[in-house]
C-alpha cells in the first residue's frame, strides 16, 4: 500500500510508499500519551519534504529529463471516462499520463508481450525510476513497457486541477480502486487496438500498493492480462485478516534484531517527548534538538515524523545502498542503530533519537533543517482512499512493539475521516470485491498465473500471501527481503537469494508466456 512506502495524520502530516498505507492508534490505558488519543497512525507512503538550504532540488522536469538518460520513453496522454460504471454523458473526462517504451517490442505480427506497471498513489516517473526489472526484461521478451498513472495522483487529475479535483467528497468520489483498474484496462485495450496488437499477451507488474491493483487487476480482467506479479502487496491487510499489530511488530523487531538497546532506546524515547513536550518551553527546545526549521506547534507532529522514519527503514532495509524514499546506506537499520548506541555517555535519550533518525532524513548531510509540512494533495489522495475503501486497521502491542501500546479504535477512524471529508468509511468493500478472508480456496478456484512476492524485512509482509496457493499462484519468499526490492534494477551488490528469486519470477514469466503461445497456435492450427 506503497507509497512508502506510507505515515501520515488526519489532517494532513507526512505520507507513500506508498504499494504500504491508514490507521487509528488508542491507549490500553489513560496513562498513553496525548498524541495517541488523539491521533490517527496510516500506514507509511511518501517521505517528508526538507528545507534544503544550501543546495537547490531538482525539479521534477529537471529529474524526469535526468532520468529519461537511463530509462527511454514517450510521455503520452489519454482521455479517460471520470467514471467507467455510469453511462452519463455529462461527466468530465481527464488526460491520464501515461510513459511508453517500444524500443525492444518485436511487434504485433510476433505477438510481442506487453509488460505494464499498475501506477501507485503517486507521480508516476518517480515508479517507473524505480522499476528498473520491468526495463530490464523487456529487451529479454521482446516487450513493450508501459506505466500509466494512477488516477488523482501526479498529472492525472481530473477536473482541472488538484484544487477542484480534491476539492470535496463529490469530487473525489471517483478516486477508487475499481476506477484505477480500469482505467488500465481501457487504456491497454485501446492502445492494443490502435496498433493492431489484439493478439500481444498482457504482463502485469505492481509494488506496494501498485502491487495489490496488479493482482486484483488479474483477478477481475483475465481477459485482459494473463499473469501478473504482485510485489510486497498487503491484500490481506483488511478486517479482521490478519492482527492488526502486525505491521508495527515488524518495524519493532527489524531494530530489535540490531540491537536490544536501540530498540529500548526508542522505546523510552515516546515517554521523554511527552515529558519535554509539556515543558513550557518544552516544543522550543524540541525544535532545536531534532532541527526543525520553524517551531514545532505539537508534539504530535514530531511522533508522526519520527513513526514515519522507523517504518520506512523497515520497508528500505535493503542489503546495499540505496536512494529510494532517501539517500541512505546498504543495511540502514543498522546504521541508525549504531548512531544510537554509539553516542557519548551522558547524551540524553532525544538526542541519541535525532542521531539515529538523521541517518534517515540527512544521511548525506545536505539539510540545515528539516519542515513538517507537506503537500496536502499528495497526501490528501491516499486519506480519502484510507477513508473509504482502503481501511487497514492497525495496533501496536505492549511487549513486542517500541511504540507506546494502542488499539485500533474504528469509532475514532470512522469520526475523523467524516471531519475530513464528510464521509463514512467501508472497512468491508475490499473484501467484498476483490476477497480476502478465505483467499486460498477463491484463489485456487477462480485465480491463476500470480506471484506474490515478498521479503519478510518489509513490515507490510505481514498483510501479504506468504504460502503458495496453487500451482500457478505462487509464494517467493525471501527471509532477508525487503519493500518490493526484486522489482529494484539488478545492482552488482545483489546477493544471491535475491538473484534467484528474480530467477524463479522470471521463469514463471516464461511459461505464462509459453502457454500463452501455445494456446495462440493451437487456436490458428484449428
Amino acid at each position: 500500500m506503497a507509497r512508502p512506502p506510507w505515515t501520515t495524520t488526519m489532517p494532513l502530516l507526512l505520507s507513500l510508499i506508498l504499494l504500504s498505507l491508514l490507521l487509528l492508534l488508542l491507549p490500553l490505558s489513560s496513562s498513553q500519551s496525548s498524541h495517541f488519543r488523539s491521533s490517527k497512525r496510516t500506514p507509511p507512503r511518501f517521505p517528508t519534504r526538507f528545507s534544503r538550504l544550501n543546495k537547490p532540488q531538482l525539479t521534477t522536469k529537471q529529474r524526469t529529463q535526468q532520468q529519461q538518460q537511463e530509462y527511454r520513453y514517450e510521455t503520452r496522454y489519454f482521455e479517460q471516462s471520470l467514471d467507467h460504471f455510469s453511462f452519463s454523458d455529462d461527466l468530465p473526462t481527464f488526460r491520464q499520463r501515461y510513459l511508453i517504451n517500444t524500443e525492444h517490442w518485436v511487434g504485433p505480427n510476433l505477438m510481442g508481450p506487453i509488460f505494464l506497471y499498475c501506477g501507485n498513489e503517486g507521480e508516476i516517473v518517480w515508479f517507473a525510476e524505480n522499476t528498473g526489472l520491468v526495463w530490464e526484461l523487456a529487451p529479454r521478451f521482446g516487450a513493450m513497457v508501459i506505466f500509466p498513472e494512477h488516477r488523482y495522483y501526479g498529472e492525472s487529475v481530473p477536473y482541472g486541477s488538484l484544487d477542484e479535483a480534491y476539492k470535496n467528497a463529490t469530487t473525489l468520489s471517483h478516486l477508487t480502486t475499481e476506477q484505477a483498474i480500469a482505467d488500465f484496462a481501457v487504456l491497454i485495450t485501446n492502445l492494443k487496438q490502435n496498433l493492431s496488437a489484439q493478439a500481444c499477451p498482457v504482463v502485469l507488474f505492481g509494488g506496494s500498493y501498485g502491487g495489490m491493483l496488479a493482482a486484483w487487476m488479474r483477478l477481475k480482467y483475465p481477459h485482459i492480462a494473463i499473469g501478473a506479479l504482485a510485489s510486497s502487496a498487503p491484500i490481506l491487510q483488511f478486517e479482521d485478516i490478519v492482527p492488526p499489530e502486525t505491521f508495527y511488530d515488524i518495524v519493532s523487531k527489524s531494530f530489535q534484531h540490531e540491537s536490544t538497546s536501540c530498540f529500548n532506546t526508542i522505546k523510552e524515547s515516546w515517554d521523554a517527548l511527552e515529558s519535554e513536550g509539556s515543558k513550557n518551553d518544552g516544543l522550543m527546545q524540541l525544535t532545536k534538538t531534532f532541527h526543525f526549521c520553524q517551531k514545532l506547534e505539537r508534539v504530535d507532529d514530531l511522533y508522526n515524523w519520527l513513526d514515519s522514519a522507523y517504518s520506512y527503514l523497515a520497508m528500505v532495509n535493503y542489503p546495499y545502498p540505496a536512494n529510494f524514499m532517501m539517500p541512505l546506506p546498504g543495511n540502514p537499520i543498522k546504521e541508525v542503530c549504531r548512531k544510537i548506541d554509539n553516542c557519548p555517555e551522558g547524551t540524553s535519550v532525544l538526542e541519541r533519537i535525532f542521531e539515529g533518525v538523521n541517518v534517515y532524513y540527512n544521511y548525506t548531510g545536505e539539510y540545515d533543517c528539516f519542515q513538517l509540512d507537506d503537500d496536502p494533495h499528495g497526501l490528501d489522495g491516499w486519506n480519502w482512499q484510507a477513508c473509504t475503501e482502503m481501511v487497514m486497521p492497525m495496533s501496536t502491542s505492549q511487549d513486542t512493539s517500541m511504540y507506546p501500546a494502542s488499539d485500533f479504535n474504528y469509532t475514532y477512524y470512522k469520526e475523523d475521516c467524516w471531519n475530513s471529508f464528510r464521509v463514512k468509511p467501508r472497512p468491508k468493500w475490499i473484501t467484498t470485491e476483490f476477497g480476502g478472508h478465505d483467499f486460498k480456496t477463491a484463489l485456487k478456484m477462480f485465480g491463476s498465473n500470480i506471484i506474490f512476492a515478498n521479503g519478510l524485512l518489509d513490515p507490510w509482509s505481514g498483510g501479504g500471501v506468504l504460502e503458495d496457493v496453487s500451482e500457478s499462484i505462487v509464494s517467493l519468499v525471501t527471509e532477508k527481503g525487503a519493500h518490493h526490492l526484486d522489482l529494484r534494477a539488478a545492482t552488482a551488490e545483489d546477493p544471491d537469494w535475491l538473484l534467484e528469486q528474480r530467477a524463479s519470477e522470471i521463469k514463471l514469466i516464461e511459461g505464462w508466456l509459453h502457454d500463452y503461445y501455445r494456446e495462440k497456435k493451437a487456436d490458428f492450427a484449428s
